[in-house]
């Protein structure tokens, strides 16, 4: 991730007058362990297979990843100046933690793998617009049995 003091200073004024949304705070909840959880990886790299069409900017769709996919047929079609490949070029778990999490099922850490792991396309120049996106993934991820996320914000 870019900092914004080593951004041309124009960039980096536009980019700190984005509205920030306000979260307001809400009551603890208490998670079960972590061995009791089905997980699912949530991204904004861009990821999708190769047959699936690149994300446009802006786009707020996202793309569907089996869980028993082959790295080999992953892309990234992420488009930011802002946004450094290096990580996910020398180690697609940067971005894509499946094999991280394949281990973590396979020693008991965690209860199962999702079947399926969704992609969006980061760098949104109005993060609200993926609002209702973001319930129908949801939604999905409930009717999948999944319990916990594994977010990897890029």
């Amino acid at each position: 991730m870019v900092r914004t003091s080593d951004m041309h200073p124009d960039m980096a004024k536009n980019l700190l007058s984005l509205p920030l949304p306000q979260i307001e705070p809400q009551a603890w909840i208490a998670a079960r362990p972590l061995a009791e959880h089905t997980v699912a990886i949530v991204t904004t790299a861009g990821m999708h297979p190769s047959g699936d069409r690149p994300f446009n900017p802006g786009s707020v769709e996202y793309r569907l990843i089996p869980g028993d996919v082959d790295f080999t047929d992953l892309r990234m079609s992420h488009l930011s100046v802002n946004f450094d490949r290096s990580g996910f070029q020398q180690d697609i778990n940067t971005v894509f933690p499946l094999e991280r999490l394949r281990e973590l099922e396979a020693d008991g850490t965690i209860a199962g793998i999702s079947r399926y792991h969704y992609s969006f396309m980061g760098a949104q120049p109005d993060p609200t617009r993926l609002e209702q996106t973001g319930e129908e993934i949801g939604r999905l991820l409930a009717e999948d049995g999944v319990t916990a996320a594994f977010l990897t914000p890029v």
